[in-house]
């Protein structure tokens, strides 16, 4: 008796739980719907290629590009006015002046050429030429200056062109120097040397041309008139004397007292 009552109560609990749910076979493992696992296989070969296409293309960031143009510009070689200034004139400079830190020197740091423009109020033909002829002498783009004031007296308006501008920096600048010292001024007409008295008294020099035609950079066939403009040699130098040495040993020819 107490064998039979072990197994109805055995019985009775097997009854009671829950049955185990047998594992689905692979219908495609199996081969039962080969068609459904062709066309998952489509769609996930679909999906990926429009994620491929709708992906952009992948740019250089800003820092690569520019770490790029840095390295072109530094392989590039030296303005010879340039390296002439580091290997001759600066140490000569801290020799006759007897600085104590080489950056006590006085260096160039911007030449910034000015052309006015007072007949570009009756004639438009005048704003249009002078800039090529400013950026082929240059090498850069100028900027074209407007007026800040009216004044009736010379029919000006506020906001009317009557300039030409650029200021130049770096390699541009020491290349525009050297042309101009050993280029431009043994073309002038009669040509004695440059002023010896036209410093700031804070060893910048102004400079002035009376015709564009001494530049070999202009054409004959594009001068519509004769114009001249300003040269003005911005430096570090603390004097007069300082300035003075400085340009003198770059190639300066100032007239002879």
């Amino acid at each position: 008796m107490t064998t039979d009552s072990n197994e109805n109560n055995q019985i009775e609990e097997s009854a009671k739980q829950p049955a185990k749910r047998k594992p689905k076979a692979d219908s495609s493992a199996a081969g039962k719907s080969p068609a459904r696992a062709t066309t998952r296989a489509k769609n996930t070969v679909s999906a990926a290629e429009k994620t491929t296409a709708t992906e952009p293309a992948v740019t250089p960031s800003r820092k690569t590009a520019t770490k790029r143009a840095k390295t072109k510009i530094d392989s590039a070689p030296q303005p010879r006015l340039m390296q002439k200034y580091r290997d001759e004139i600066r140490p000569r400079l801290i020799e006759e002046f007897g600085y104590s830190s080489m950056m006590q020197a006085p260096r160039i740091t911007k030449i910034v050429v000015n052309v006015g423009l007072g007949e570009a109020l009756t004639s438009n033909r005048a704003i249009e030429t002078v800039p090529g002829h400013i950026a082929a002498i240059t090498g850069q783009k100028p900027v074209v200056t407007k007026a800040k004031t009216s004044i009736a007296g010379f029919k000006l308006r506020e906001g009317q062109s009557i300039g030409v501008m650029v200021t130049l920096r770096g390699r541009r600048m020491y290349e525009f120097l050297d042309r101009m010292l050993f280029t431009a001024l043994p073309r002038i007409r009669d040509f004695r040397g440059v002023k010896r008295n036209a410093f700031d008294g804070r060893g910048n020099y102004s400079l002035g041309f009376r015709e564009q035609i001494v530049w070999p950079e202009i054409d004959y066939g594009s001068v519509d008139r004769v114009r001249g403009f300003q040269v003005v040699i911005t430096t570090t130098a603390k004097t007069d004397a300082e300035g003075f040495r400085l340009l003198e040993l770059c190639g300066m020819p100032f007239a002879r007292n």
